[in-house]
C-alpha cells in the first residue's frame, strides 16, 4: 500500500527536472498526478515515463485560461488532495539591464501563476489537503544579478505563511520547500551555452558545504514528506533542501 493511495495531485511545471521527479515519487505512492508544462511534446514523454498514474495538461501558469481549463479536467475527475505549485523561473539580470518585461515575465509567472494556481485549486481541495510552493533558498540572501527572480522567491515565502493562516481552518496546510542550486535543465540553461554552463554548475557546487549540486529526487523526497500524513502537524514552514548553503 502506497502513502498516497486513493489521493490526487496537481504538479505544475512537471515535465522536467524538480516537477517531473515530484511526479514520479507522488504516483509511485499511489497517487494519480495531473502534470502541467508548456510543450505537449514534454508533457508526453513525461506522462509516458510516469504511466497510467498521470494524466497531462497543456498549461501555462501564467495564463488564467489555461488555469481554468486544466482545473475544469482535474474536476472531472474529482477532488484533489496534493497541490505542488512549482512551475517557475527566472533569468539572471544586473540592476541596469531589467527591462519591465524581464520583471512583468518573471512575477507573472513566480508569483502570478502560484497565487492563481492555488485560488483557483480552493473549491477542489479537501479536508486536510497539503498545498507546496516551491520556493528557493535565494528567498533570504542576496543574489547580483539575480534580484527579480529572489524578489519572487520571496513574494511565495510570505504567500506560505499567510496561506497556512488563512487556510488553517479548512484544515489544509501549505509550506513551502527552498532548494539550493539541483542539476536541473532549468539551472544549466541559466548560461549560454555548455562551457558556460559547466562553470556555473562547478562555482554553485563550490559555493555548498557539502561540496555537490543538489538531485531533483531529493526535493522530490521532500514533497512527498510535506504531502502525507508524516508531517501532519506542519503548516507555513519553509523547509530548506540546500546542502547547508543557508545554514552554515
Amino acid at each position: 500500500m502506497g502513502q498516497l493511495n486513493g489521493k490526487t495531485a496537481l504538479v505544475t511545471g512537471g515535465t522536467s527536472g524538480i516537477g517531473l521527479a515530484a511526479a514520479r515519487r507522488l504516483a509511485s505512492e499511489g497517487a494519480h498526478v495531473f502534470l502541467t508544462g508548456r510543450r505537449q511534446e514534454a508533457i508526453d514523454e513525461a506522462v509516458a515515463a510516469i504511466g497510467d498514474r498521470a494524466t497531462g495538461v497543456r498549461a501555462d501558469v501564467a495564463d488564467l485560461d489555461d488555469l481554468d481549463r486544466l482545473f475544469a479536467q482535474i474536476k472531472q475527475h474529482g477532488s484533489l488532495d496534493i497541490v505542488f505549485a512549482n512551475a517557475g523561473g527566472g533569468e539572471f539580470a544586473a540592476l541596469p539591464d531589467i527591462t519591465w518585461d524581464h520583471y512583468a515575465d518573471t512575477f507573472n509567472t513566480n508569483v502570478g501563476g502560484t497565487l492563481f494556481t492555488v485560488q483557483k485549486a480552493l473549491p477542489l481541495l479537501t479536508a486536510g489537503a497539503s498545498i507546496i510552493l516551491t520556493s528557493s533558498n535565494i528567498d533570504t540572501k542576496g543574489a547580483a544579478s539575480f534580484s527579480v527572480y529572489a524578489a519572487t522567491k520571496a513574494a511565495l515565502r510570505s504567500f506560505t505563511r499567510s496561506w497556512a493562516a488563512e487556510l488553517v481552518t479548512r484544515g489544509i496546510r501549505v509550506n513551502s520547500i527552498a532548494p539550493g542550486p539541483i542539476e536541473t535543465p532549468g539551472l544549466s540553461g541559466l548560461a549560454g551555452g555548455p562551457e558556460a554552463a559547466e562553470q556555473l554548475l562547478q562555482g554553485l557546487a563550490a559555493g555548498v558545504p557539502m561540496q555537490r549540486l543538489g538531485r531533483p529526487e531529493e526535493i522530490a523526497e521532500t514533497v512527498l514528506f510535506l504531502a502525507g500524513e508524516a508531517s501532519s502537524y506542519m503548516t507555513g514552514t519553509e523547509i530548506y533542501v540546500d546542502g547547508g548553503a543557508s545554514q552554515i
